[in-house]
């Protein structure tokens, strides 16, 4: 029996509708709408691309898109002080730096002058520690949006063996620390691991985050297992390759569909939140549990 499918498309949809009923009464008791900061350097047609799609997003549920694009000769000082500026503006709720931003720049850097209280994507030092210790704070919005989804689904995660392909920080590190915190035992794998067709083969859920077409092939999986593919390339094409893997899977997610309209989705709440929350504060979130 072929695996049956995570619609991320369908659960992403009902916590948007959650999230604009939250703004449509976050916009009556103070006056004005939550507002979410997007800072684009550089002419990366992906990433304008990127971006068009979260101010329209934006719209869709009543929340401000203030976007703000600079020249793809910004230094990381200059990046890096214009974050700052937005910190402390009190009419921002939320900052994105869309990323990845050109070489140049020191990434990690200008994520760390974002504010924690509006780092409503989850990319600073502080968020991490946060997603992985349990603290109030705002998680990185994939791996969020990766729990939320096994969670609308009933996939139980406690005791099961996860493996995560990928370790960027972003997405991989934070979803296995995500998975640990729900008493999953975690399993990181990567581009140098010995034997990656055997670890794969160990897990219960596979998540797929390396950014490598088909990397993870279909005969690896073990039956049953539950497979997320949080990799997107050209031409539609997860990390996973798709119809090998769902002859053997219980459920996998689609590429396009699965993982990411919830990292949208979760973005917006998560700016929900951050326009909810006691000033300079950030709240306690729910995913990691």
């Amino acid at each position: 029996m072929p695996a049956a499918e995570l619609n991320g498309a369908m659960v992403a949809a009902q916590l948007l509708t959650d999230t604009a009923r939250r703004v449509e009464l976050l916009t009556a008791a103070s006056g004005r709408a939550p507002c979410l900061a997007t800072v684009l350097v550089g002419d990366d047609p992906a990433s304008h691309t990127y971006v068009r799609m979260k101010a329209n997003r934006c719209a869709d549920v009543g929340i401000r898109s203030l976007r703000i694009e600079l020249d793809a000769a910004t230094t990381t000082e200059e990046l890096v002080s214009r974050l700052r500026d937005l910190s402390d503006d009190d009419a921002v709720d939320g900052i994105l730096l869309q990323h990845p931003v050109p070489h140049h720049i020191d990434e990690r850097a200008a994520f760390e002058a974002i504010a924690p209280h509006k780092d409503v994507d989850g990319v600073t030092a502080a968020s991490f520690a946060a997603g992985a210790l349990g603290f109030p704070g705002y998680e990185s919005c994939t791996p969020s949006g990766i729990l939320r989804l096994l969670d609308a689904y009933g996939i139980a995660l406690e005791g099961k063996h996860a493996v995560v392909v990928g370790r960027s920080p972003i997405l991989g590190l934070p979803v296995g620390m995500l998975l640990l915190r729900r008493n999953a035992t975690v399993t990181y794998c990567h581009s140098r691991t010995a034997e990656l067709p055997l670890e794969v083969a160990r897990a219960d859920i596979v998540v797929a985050a390396v950014g490598q077409p088909e990397l993870i092939r279909g005969s690896w999986i073990k039956r049953g297992a539950v497979v997320v593919d949080a990799g997107y390339n050209p031409g539609n094409v997860g990390d996973v390759e798709y119809a090998t893997a769902a002859a053997r899977a219980g459920w996998i997610t689609p590429v396009p569909g699965g993982v990411g309209p919830m990292t949208i989705a979760v973005l917006l709440a998560q700016t929900a939140d951050a326009a909810g929350a006691p000033a300079g504060q950030p709240i306690r979130l729910a995913a990691g549990q």
